[in-house]
């Protein structure tokens, strides 16, 4: 099939700079506007849109710092003395051989006061905590961790 019109590049030919205006426009790699990544949030902006809309940008999971993760782990498992004796006031623990009863899986602080007799049943106690609660008439038990 026969073209209607002229192909473009014919019109250019013979001419010296085929279009490209002066002869130093298209001198070496200068309209190239950089290699490789340069450029690419500045002039070729576009094309990084179309082409890798994700290269930029946070993506996936972050990782929290593992002494922030241990430090709350820790924190998870106290209980001070005080904790103990507001549960005590809000009615909160059961009875148990004649006392009122907490188990708890963690370690007991001696911070605070108490001063109703209890019986704690704990992994760990501070010797604090220990005194405290055997000096009012409680009792404490260390949990077996291994059963």
């Amino acid at each position: 099939m026969a073209r209607r019109y002229e192909k473009k590049y014919k019109k250019y030919l013979a001419s010296r700079t085929f279009g490209g205006g002066n002869v130093k426009n298209r001198r070496g790699s200068g309209c190239r506007g950089g290699v490789g990544r340069a450029g690419a949030r500045k002039h070729k902006w576009l094309q990084t849109l179309k082409n890798e809309p994700d290269y930029y940008g946070r993506h996936g999971f972050s990782q929290i710092p593992s002494q922030l993760r241990k430090r709350k782990k820790i924190q998870d498992k106290l209980l001070k003395v005080s904790d103990i004796s507001s549960l005590v006031a809000e009615k909160k623990l059961k009875e148990k051989e004649g006392l009122l009863f907490i188990e708890f899986e963690g370690k007991i602080l001696g911070t605070g006061s108490i001063n109703v007799p209890v019986f704690v049943k704990a992994s760990s106690f501070s010797k604090s905590a220990k005194e405290k609660i055997e000096k009012v008439g409680g009792r404490t038990e260390v949990l077996n961790r291994g059963a």
